[in-house]
């Protein structure tokens, strides 16, 4: 049925009918109608114990005491802040991407001097040449990764509140050096390379779900960088296809997700970067829009919206019924925490391009994609996810 009105409330919410069968208030299922992509910054204990543990000071299983102490409290916060969902905040990982990237078998950790990162930010530029990954055997998945910590986590978490696990797309495997980090004696064809790929993918897929995971999130930096035309120059550069390389990265993701379980509930996120505050691209979603929205198999969209940098809220019109997009509204980059009413304006002017009860709201990237941490505290962090939850109510009727 169709539903009415078309905009926002700030009264209480909302009482029609969603097609799905449940009201336009709390969603029962993810993404929630206030969530947050799932890093969180990192308690000065953690570092220091993860310090320690790289200097030989402290053995691992006490470096696992003080990681299990820190995701106990960050589950806590976020059930505190009136979150549906919680993370473990990636606590136990260096960068959001690279430890699971490194745990898949036929991946090896190198450092490429030529494979150099540009981030941005209203200070200047810092560039580096962080390790990054070459494929030296064949792709496969040898244990499911992370399957302690989710398991962890699902331990933790209170009655109700639901406990998400966030990996790297497939497409980060390939995004940052393309065919030339791949051996050629081992994949002389990229279609092999995918389907191996793709394989380990959906054997990460069945396994965490066997452990009792129903909301999994793929983290895709690509199909946002590929919007900006410098990121494009950058894959022809590599020996890649700018025009199309988004459409081969819809197609490999849908391809490692054809047989997950139908409860499996499955979003992707999508920024332009995020290390110590900055950022790498910019440039709307309007480049991917059609074939993302509109072929990406995937529950929800997480899509970051906090500034000038991502383009206005047209492409959404491309997002078909029954897919549900995340308005990154709120900056995860600085501390200043945004007003309640220019959020629900701009609730308001998304949902003139996708129906409000696709929407929900959340901060447009983790508030720490590496164990740096983005330029803000903890709590700067708390009042940000507790005015997420604040909107949401009074937008949707219930976060």
């Amino acid at each position: 049925m169709t539903s009415e009105p078309t905009t926002p409330t700030t009264t209480g919410g909302t009482t029609w009918t969603q097609s799905t069968g449940e009201t336009t208030g709390a969603r029962t299922l993810p993404p929630f109608r206030a969530d947050h992509v799932g890093s969180l910054l990192r308690p000065a204990a953690l570092k220091q114990a993860r310090e320690d543990h790289a200097a030989g000071r402290i053995e691992a299983s006490e470096l696992k005491a003080a990681e299990d102490e820190a995701v106990r409290d960050v589950v806590a916060l976020q059930r505190e802040a009136g979150l549906r969902g919680a993370t473990d905040g990636e606590f136990r990982r260096q960068s959001w991407h690279m430890d699971f990237i490194y745990s898949l078998g036929g991946i090896n950790k190198v450092q490429d001097e030529n494979l150099r990162v540009q981030f941005h930010n209203a200070d200047g530029d810092i560039e580096f040449a962080p390790p990054s990954a070459h494929v030296d055997s064949k792709l496969h998945l040898e244990s499911t990764i992370f399957a302690d910590a989710f398991t962890f986590l699902r331990e933790t978490v209170s009655e109700g509140v639901t406990p998400k696990l966030t990996i790297p797309s497939p497409s980060m495997v390939h995004y940052r050096g393309g065919r030339a980090a791949i051996d050629e004696s081992v994949y002389p064809d990229m279609e092999s390379f995918w389907t191996d790929l793709t394989d380990a993918y959906a054997a990460q897929v069945r396994g965490v779900y066997d452990l009792g995971c129903r909301y999994l999130q793929l983290d895709d930096t690509s199909l946002a960088y590929l919007n900006d035309p410098e990121q494009r120059r950058h894959v022809a550069e590599i020996g890649g296809d700018p025009e199309h390389q988004h459409e081969t990265y819809i197609a490999n993701i849908n391809r490692a997700l054809a047989d997950r379980p139908a409860d499996l509930r499955v979003t992707t996120h999508m920024c332009r970067g995020n290390f110590a505050s900055s950022w790498v691209a910019s440039g709307g979603y309007d480049f991917v829009a059609e074939a993302l929205f509109g072929g990406l198999e995937v529950d929800g969209f997480f899509l970051e919206f906090d500034d000038e940098r991502s383009g206005g809220f047209e492409p959404l019109r491309f997002v078909p019924k029954g897919k549900q997009v995340v308005l990154g509204l709120v900056t995860s980059k600085r501390p200043e925490l945004e007003s309640k009413d220019a959020l629900k304006r701009r609730i308001e002017e998304a949902s003139r391009y996708v129906d409000i009860d696709q929407l929900s709201l959340s901060p447009q990237c983790g508030f720490s994609s590496t164990l740096e941490g983005n330029n803000l505290t903890i709590d700067d962090q708390k009042a940000k996810l507790g005015l997420i939850v604040e909107t949401a109510e009074e937008v949707w009727g219930g976060a």
